[in-house]
């Protein structure tokens, strides 16, 4: 018989007729009567309940079925008594795959510690509550590609390998297939990469914005989706080593165009996991923040407020509030800063703009003041900044002084520069970090709860 997702049996057509559902047991309760079996395969966050009259069953038969373990049952599907349930399946056959032995395994009926679970990162998707976020971070992830696509955007992969550093801060995980323990040396005793792989040295990417406005000023409006590293030595819940970017370029985009793209997105995302995700919200809202759905709405119901850093700093300083970093203008905003602005001054998300230029990245268009540039970081409650992205410099003359002022090598940077020989226009574009919109539409409070398996300082595992 065709096997029914548990997803699909609450359809009230299939009451009284015959289903076949497979799926891991999560518990087994019962007499020598009667056992009940909540299942669960994975397609939802609620089980189906399977009654075995024991007139029909052995105990035998029986004695396999665990927690964890895996099974095949046929049967009729019935309306239940039990609460919290409408359906159940009075059971005809079954088939078990798999045994799981109670004293080994360890996700037993008990409750388990985020930080328990993250040992067993390998079996943490089978619990409610990392089987949730995986739902929710899948439906996010094709929220993201049908936004871009049906505004006309083109999905381009930009290179994971690559020797050009794009933020600047030269925290890059070095490729290389030399000889660690024998690496080739040059007459004044640096490394000779001439005889590696690529010739040159490389990293894995910190982002594909810069290939990505190759794509901008050649069709038009394109996006990135894909891992990006960091080697920073970063143990906090807000970063991981490996994490996801979502990365738009558009061009003849100015940054108030750039802003209105981030805003529409942003809501797009959040609506399509409340409107497609709603078991598993109410569920991870019940147990983790009972707050969350009301977040949600918050965010999807205001319209963010707009203004600069440099007002920004002002209601900073004269809020009277004690932070845990003084703030002075030309500092760079720490996320105690960021939220202070949206949960308790303007109640609302906000996009900051014109930052200064020395604490931003060299390709960010400068303003008229010659101090600040054309940044924009969209902030969120609980979370801090989500976006961050700008208008790019358009003008050559400007970009070279600027790569020419923080000693970028220019080996590195003349096919980035020829964007802005070759027919140049205004540009803009912004990056998001997936794991952080994972992480506030799920109301996890830490990053390493919305990725399958992080990758973190001292942690590779798995």
């Amino acid at each position: 018989m065709k096997r029914t997702k548990i997803v699909d049996i609450f359809n009230p057509e299939l009451l009284g007729k015959e289903v076949c559902v497979k799926g891991w047991v999560r518990t087994r309760r019962g007499n020598k009567y009667v056992q009940f079996v909540a299942l669960n395969d994975g397609s939802t966050i609620k089980n189906i309940q399977i009654v075995f009259d024991m007139n029909n069953f052995t105990d035998e038969q029986l004695k396999p079925v665990t927690t964890g373990s895996s099974i095949c049952v046929e049967g009729i599907l019935v309306e239940s008594m039990g609460k919290g349930q409408t359906c159940e399946i009075q059971a005809k056959t079954l088939e078990v795959y798999g045994t799981a032995d109670p004293e080994a395994y360890p996700l037993q009926k008990k409750g388990h510690t985020l930080e328990f679970l993250r040992e067993k990162a390998h079996l943490r998707p089978r619990t409610n509550t990392f089987g949730a976020i995986l739902r929710v971070r899948s439906a996010l992830a094709y929220a993201i590609h049908k936004f871009f696509q049906e505004k006309g955007f083109f999905y381009l992969n930009t290179p994971l390998i690559t020797a050009s550093d794009c933020e600047g801060a030269g925290a890059m995980f070095q490729v290389t297939t030399l000889p660690l323990n024998d690496l080739p040396k040059n007459e004044d005793g640096t490394v000779d990469y001439s005889q590696d792989f690529f010739g040159k040295p490389t990293a894995l990417t910190v982002s594909g914005q810069l290939e990505g406005e190759l794509g901008a000023t050649a069709l038009g409006a394109i996006y990135t989706f894909g891992p990006t590293f960091r080697a920073e030595n970063s143990n906090t819940p807000r970063h991981l080593s490996e994490f996801w970017m979502i990365e738009p370029e558009m061009a003849f985009y100015d940054i108030t165009d750039n802003m209105d793209l981030a805003e529409e997105f942003v809501k797009y995302c959040i609506r399509y996991a409340l409107d497609h995700c709603r078991d598993d919200i109410e569920f991870l809202a019940e147990h983790f923040d009972k707050g969350l759905i009301e977040r949600l709405e918050f965010v999807l119901h205001n319209d963010f407020v707009r203004l600069t850093y440099t007002e920004g700093v002002k209601i900073l300083e004269e809020s009277g509030k004690k932070f845990e970093f003084p703030v002075s203008w030309g500092i760079d905003l720490q996320s105690e800063h960021e939220r202070y602005l949206v949960e308790e001054h303007f109640k609302k998300p906000v996009i900051l703009t014109d930052y200064p230029k020395d604490i931003k990245a060299f390709y960010m268009k400068q303003n008229e003041d010659g101090k600040t540039v054309r940044a924009m970081d969209v902030l969120f409650p609980t979370i801090g900044e989500i976006i961050g992205g700008s208008e790019r410099e358009a003008d050559y003359d400007k970009l070279l002084k600027r790569i020419e002022e923080l000693d970028i090598p220019m080996k590195d940077m003349w096919w980035y520069l020829d964007t802005r020989r070759f027919g140049t226009v205004p540009h803009s574009g912004f990056g998001l970090g997936f794991e952080r919109l994972v992480l506030f539409v799920t109301g996890m409070t830490n990053i390493r709860d919305v990725i399958p398996f992080p990758r973190t300082p001292n942690n590779a595992e798995f």
